[in-house]
């Protein structure tokens, strides 16, 4: 007789496809193509990836416990408005979780894991040279993920992964806005603690590098509202 608690592999492999198709979703809204208030229809949207209603409202489950969509009884679900307030909020939040990630990454940190985070810090150089910014706001994600890795704590790399959708929005944001070398730059106190295993050191640059991003965030958001002549939501603002 099969376990109740443990899911078969029609559960399992529909845990998966929900999965991919809210990866696509979360990226088509972020390039625009669900803009804000938009409906998203379960039915057109697994027409267009060929796989049933069942994976999809899943998917949009997932999107609202991130807090990109509302699901209204009857209405069905539509892109949620993130305000440039409930953006720079986040940071702060991720600040505090990155920080603890820190201090729990340094206390098992390897020789291996120097050497690979420190050609993460590497490549985004190497981005930031050629001038290419998307490239260095990815890597830069790229790089705050390892070390939360690092860290060896699900649960805390699990709720950082929450955070998902307001990266990925500052990563639409700096792309075409920020000086790839400033960027670049942020992290150089951080790589140069993790190259000295300086716990404290690493603490004190992730505050600072947050504090810094959140800053140029709100100023370039407060620009673009003057601009249009209003409050911009960031997935307006990142188009």
């Amino acid at each position: 007789m099969a376990d109740p608690q443990v899911p078969g592999p029609d559960a399992l492999t529909r845990s998966v496809l929900a999965d991919q198709v809210k990866e696509r979703l979360l990226e088509a809204i972020l390039d625009g193509s669900y803009p804000p208030d938009s409906r998203i229809v379960e039915t057109a949207v697994a027409k267009e990836l060929g796989t049933s209603q069942a994976p999809v409202r899943e998917a949009l489950r997932g999107l609202e416990a991130l807090g990109i969509v509302e699901i209204t009884p009857f209405r069905g679900a539509r892109v949620r408005r993130l305000d440039s307030a409930e953006l720079l909020e986040a940071y702060v939040v991720r600040s505090a979780i990155e920080v603890l990630g820190a201090r729990l990454a340094m206390a098992r940190i390897t020789d291996d894991d120097v050497q690979q985070v420190l050609g993460t810090g590497v490549r985004m150089q190497e981005a930031a040279k050629s001038g290419d910014a998307r490239a260095v706001a990815m890597i830069d994600a790229s790089l705050h993920e390892q070390i939360m890795k690092l860290s060896g704590n699900a649960t805390l790399l699990r709720v950082w992964r929450s955070l998902e959708p307001f990266s990925r929005t500052y990563i639409t944001l700096a792309g075409p806005h920020s000086d790839p070398e400033w960027s670049a730059g942020l992290h150089d106190p951080m790589l140069e603690a993790i190259r000295a295993r300086d716990g404290e050191a690493l603490v004190r640059a992730i505050e600072r590098h947050f504090d810094e991003v959140r800053d140029w965030l709100g100023s370039m958001l407060a620009e673009t509202a003057a601009s249009a002549g209003g409050e911009p939501d960031a997935a307006e603002a990142a188009r």
